[in-house]
């Protein structure tokens, strides 16, 4: 619980950043951990409040008021197994989680949360450059082997918690390096790939073999996989991309976030890639207004865009929300990315009509402001208001509207999965078992586009009921 009187005596801690200046000239993380003494006093602030709602909240149960108390009195590897015993990975969600804890913290009921995901980030750092991250290499082995398929958060989790049981675990992936979307789809100002190296070279240790540049269902045979293999798990995302299908959608220059954001990285990591899209010199239009949209926004501010602008076809939502009717539920309020504090233009209740061109490549965007009108079923409808049809330039087009799935012929149907109605594979949260014998599914492929911290609970989940499959009884937590 920290300090009794912790919460009453000192403000929240918020973590230093480079300047918008220095920060732009490069693709390296630039928010500093605490201090040990800024974690201390952020750690006394967690009071005894009796039930910590930050746990619900949490979607791995992180057991946070107890490694809250670690840190204030500085037992910092007791702090870091603590953390650990709940998330394989806080490096990745102390920098890229939204922290719905936080959201409901009790302190937050009228007054700033504790600082919990920074708190997090001071963990694990202090963890790995005190040299306290160590392989847990099973003692025994059962004789099973496991594929899992995609090796974003849910693969990467499921694979390390199969094989500290004693699995012999192969990772499988299309893309040439692993880490799914921690590696391609977040930039490296936000997660430093060398987090995710470090990672891997963990798991290796503790027996996980690697497969990149395999393609399940294309060029490798899931028929074969499922001969080979006592229990298969699909991890592989939701990778199809929301489409815009308006007039001048085909023209040159409009593309999807998926194929803008993973050629930066790969650059970053040292690939040369002939005709990269980049925004350098360019009037950019983003569409969508999530953390997609925002990477593309901070992406394109590093490569030297003319502009950019930000569309959201929902309405602004308010700065601050009526904390009595949602806490301790996750907020709709106005969130400021630390990219659309580098700059750009946001606008709300936009939506878009067109794209025009010059010679075949994009020009100029064609939009208009709607408003939100509720029906008396209380359905909400948009309605474009007359008149307010606006164009702006724009050379480089981004949509970021969010993945609506799984892509359409892929992993799922090589091996017959039976789908849900949002085009998921179908499969519970209690066996994550799919339609075809020894076959589970988890993460995005199973529950939708989500956050990280969803895929790490599902694939840690998934693990546990895969080894109960396979055993008859489980020891790993879920």
């Amino acid at each position: 619980m920290g300090k009794i009187t912790g919460f009453l005596e000192f403000a929240r801690i918020q973590e230093a950043a480079l300047p918008v200046d220095e920060r732009v000239r490069h693709y390296r993380e630039f928010v500093a951990t605490l201090t040990d003494e800024q974690a201390v006093t952020q750690g006394a602030r967690c009071m005894d409040c009796g039930i910590p709602f930050c746990q619900t909240g949490c979607p791995v149960h992180n057991i946070i008021p107890d490694w809250n108390d670690l840190v204030y009195r500085h037992q910092w590897r007791r702090a870091l197994e603590v953390l650990h015993s709940t998330n394989n990975f806080p490096e990745f969600t102390g920098r890229i989680c939204p922290a719905p804890c936080e959201a409901a913290c009790t302190l937050n009921i009228n007054a700033d949360p504790v600082g919990i995901k920074s708190i997090e980030h001071f963990i694990i750092d202090k963890g790995w450059d005190e040299g306290w991250v160590t392989p847990q290499v099973a003692t025994t082995r059962t004789g099973k082997k496991v594929a899992v398929v995609g090796s974003g958060p849910a693969g990467l989790a499921c694979a390390q918690q199969l094989a500290r049981a004693g699995h012999a675990v192969v990772l499988y992936d299309k893309a040439d390096r692993l880490g799914g979307l921690l590696r391609y789809g977040i930039p490296d100002f936000k997660l430093d790939k060398h987090l995710i190296d470090r990672r891997l070279a963990q798991l290796a240790e503790e027996g996980v073999q690697f497969r990149p540049h395999a393609h399940v269902g294309v060029d490798v045979d899931a028929a074969s996989l499922v001969a080979e293999y006592d229990a298969i798990v699909l991890a592989g995302g939701a990778e199809a991309s929301r489409d815009l299908p308006v007039p001048g959608r085909q023209l040159d220059g409009v593309h999807f976030a998926m194929e803008y954001l993973p050629q930066q990285n790969k650059v970053v990591a040292g690939d040369a890639i002939p005709g990269q899209i980049v925004a350098t010199g360019k009037h950019v239009v983003v569409i969508g207004g999530g953390d997609t949209g925002s990477d593309c926004v901070g992406t394109a501010h590093r490569q030297g865009a003319t502009s950019v602008t930000q569309f959201e076809l929902l309405p602004q939502p308010p700065v601050t929300e009526n904390k009595p009717l949602v806490w301790p539920n996750w907020p709709i309020k106005l969130r400021t990315s630390s990219s659309h504090e580098e700059g750009g233009v946001r606008d709300w209740a936009v939506t878009t009509k067109r794209f025009e061109g010059d010679g075949g490549k994009v020009a100029t965007l064609v939009a208009a402001r709607v408003e939100w009108q509720r029906e008396g079923n209380g359905v909400m409808r948009m309605v474009e208001i007359p008149g307010s049809e606006f164009a702006i330039p724009a050379d480089l087009v981004l949509l970021a509207m969010g993945f609506v799935g799984p892509t359409s012929k892929g992993l799922l149907d090589a091996f017959g999965v039976e789908r849900d109605a949002r085009s998921n594979a179908k499969a519970d949260t209690d066996t994550y078992r799919t339609s075809v014998p020894k076959i589970f599914a988890a993460g995005d492929m199973r529950r939708g586009q989500s956050l990280v911290v969803w895929a790490i609970r599902e694939g840690r989940q998934a693990a546990r009921a895969v080894d109960e499959f396979l055993q008859g009884s489980s020891l790993l937590p879920r």
